[in-house]
């Protein structure tokens, strides 16, 4: 039994490394193209561009691909976006890698809610809405907002409330498709412009 458990964790730290491909050193100096809209350390000072520190490193993997995708198919296929779409067309493999082992190993600065979004986000993010068929958030983010690195969620949480809106929208009109499944655009076109706001606003003080 005992060469049973020890195989297992053996086996599992393999597992890891093997995954582990990422290099933080060699992010943070591929980063610094990134700064200008993200900030050196990933703590976006600009409202409309995401803060990636302290994000999961699969799921930056993932939208750097998806961007790099749309660069080669003009849209039509990955996560279209103008300006990240050009920056992410030059990128390698390891270089995504690498930049998402930097910025997930940074530490994200918190947000705030203002009192009056509290209540209505609270209700909105923990428990959604039968009525309108409005999964919780709580279900795939978690009651922080840090989602799961396993299962591809992201860590919403303390982002941008003009960030998380903004993207909301975008899976509601179908300009954004890239999530799992496309459970998000499910969601967001049964929400309207004010339970954006209340849960942007919402997520925006969790940490």
């Amino acid at each position: 039994m005992k060469k049973l458990c020890l195989l297992v964790c053996m086996s599992l730290g393999l597992s890891a490394t093997a995954v582990a491909k990422g290099d933080a050193e060699a992010g943070k100096a591929k980063s610094a193209v990134c700064a200008a809209c993200h900030g050196p350390d990933g703590n976006s000072m600009i409202d409309m561009n995401p803060k990636l520190a302290g994000q999961h490193e699969k799921y930056l993997v993932k939208q750097l691909t998806e961007f790099k995708l749309a660069s080669q198919t003009g849209g039509e296929e990955g996560r279209n976006n103008a300006v990240m779409n050009g920056m992410a067309a030059p990128l390698s493999t390891q270089d995504m890698e690498d930049l998402a082992a930097y910025f997930s190993s940074q530490e994200a600065t918190p947000g705030e809610t203002a009192e009056q979004y509290i209540e209505a986000g609270k209700a909105l993010y923990q428990g959604g809405d039968e009525e309108r068929g409005i999964t919780a958030c709580i279900a795939c983010h978690g009651p922080q907002g840090n989602g799961s690195s396993l299962s591809g969620f992201p860590d919403i949480s303390g982002q941008h409330a003009t960030y998380t809106a903004s993207q909301l929208k975008s899976f509601r009109s179908g300009q954004r498709h890239n999530s799992m499944n496309g459970m998000m655009r499910d969601i967001a076109m049964k929400l309207t412009d004010e339970d954006i706001e209340i849960l942007s606003n919402y997520v925006s003080g969790l940490h």
